[in-house]
């Protein structure tokens, strides 16, 4: 590496994993894995972005067959699922990497296209979300009017999260992070502004975040606190999922997930929605006993800065990734970066805008 190593290429220890340094590949929809199945394709998608010492956080990973929202993303519930993640994860850990897989439940953020027997999508609420643009500017994405779940049903989403988790141990992942952020299932019961139960799972700040405590409490009881993290976005608007006291929510979870000891949190940054570092993650930073990683728009000079200013343990990063494959390496030359195409993004193609950024060298 040339001359002393900046702040993001410092080493760092996240529980039991020793890490190099404080890039990691943020989780993405990929949209590759076709039938809910991943590919022999994302063998090589991973293992490019894997450096000794570093750490990747999987796509986006559905609990269930009510969890799709999105055509071609990886499931983690069938035997079938766990047996293709298998080589995936190997590649990742024979470059000397760790890899955590990302659970998830988009929730309302579907259609009945993607749902078991066309029924409607499950959320907290019936409240239908409008079209939205997608993530490439220009899809834009129709939604079926979701069913709001009965609390006797709750349980069962909770144990689905369980036992994803303990399939992703199997399949040979080092961890597992809760997906929590971005409009999905977890903040359509979080946030004020879709939440509208009148059961112990609404109303009241403690009410709305019981779901995703349960699923933490669930998840860490099974494969352990140490193997598991969180994903939060208090501050963004995503899928229409705002809340009246984002600093209030944020700093409630993460008061309430120290109580079971999990690994990391990583909140999304509130310029995500353009208002850049207007609201500072630093309550939750000093509140959270684990490490934090943060993720939104970063450079390299705002990761170094966040690491030099102690805002954060980790950094990840996602578009400078996806056309990077070697961006822990970019960042040590200080070297030029691939311009990214986000309008590949997306696209069902197992090479075009997935495999084919050139390296440095």
């Amino acid at each position: 590496m040339a001359g002393d190593p900046i702040p993001l290429l410092t080493p760092y220890k996240m529980g039991k994993f020793n890490l190099a340094h404080r890039v990691v590949l943020a989780s993405l929809t990929r949209q590759r894995s076709y039938n809910n199945v991943p590919q022999p394709h994302a063998v090589l998608y991973y293992s490019q972005r894997a450096s000794k010492g570093g750490l990747l956080i999987a796509e986006a990973t559905g609990v269930s067959d009510t969890a799709q929202g999105y055509p071609d993303t990886p499931g983690i519930w069938t035997k079938e699922q766990v047996e293709a993640w298998k080589p995936i994860v190997d590649a990742v850990h024979a470059k000397g990497a760790t890899f955590f897989c990302q659970i998830w439940h988009v929730g309302r953020v579907s259609d009945s296209v993607y749902q078991p027997n066309g029924q409607a999508p499950i959320s907290s609420t019936d409240k239908l979300l409008t079209p939205q643009i997608g993530g490439d500017g220009v899809v834009i994405s129709q939604f079926t009017p979701p069913r709001r779940l009965r609390t006797e049903e709750i349980p069962n989403i909770v144990n689905d999260f369980r036992l994803a988790a303990r399939n992703a141990i199997e399949a040979g992942f080092d961890g597992v992070q809760i997906n929590g952020a971005h409009g999905y299932l977890l903040e359509q019961f979080m946030k004020d502004q879709v939440n509208d139960r009148t059961d112990e799972y609404g109303g009241s700040l403690e009410n709305r975040c019981r779901f995703t405590l349960e699923i933490v409490e669930a998840v860490a009881n099974e494969i352990g606190a140490e193997r598991v993290g969180l994903k939060l976005s208090p501050f963004s608007k995503f899928g229409e999922c705002g809340d009246s006291n984002p600093l209030e929510l944020g700093l409630y979870m993460v008061n309430a997930v120290n109580k079971y000891g999990i690994l990391h949190c990583q909140m999304v940054e509130p310029r995500m929605e353009s208002e850049f570092f207007s609201h500072s993650l630093m309550p939750m930073r000093k509140a959270f006993n684990g490490t934090f990683m943060v993720t939104g728009g970063y450079d390299r000079q705002d990761g170094i800065n966040a690491i030099t200013e102690n805002r954060a343990d980790l950094i990840a990063y996602g578009r400078y990734f996806i056309s990077n494959p070697d961006l822990p390496k970019r960042f040590a030359f200080n070297a030029p970066l691939n311009k990214y195409y986000r309008e590949t993004f997306y696209s069902s193609d197992p090479v075009v805008g997935y495999t084919d950024y050139p390296f440095l060298e």
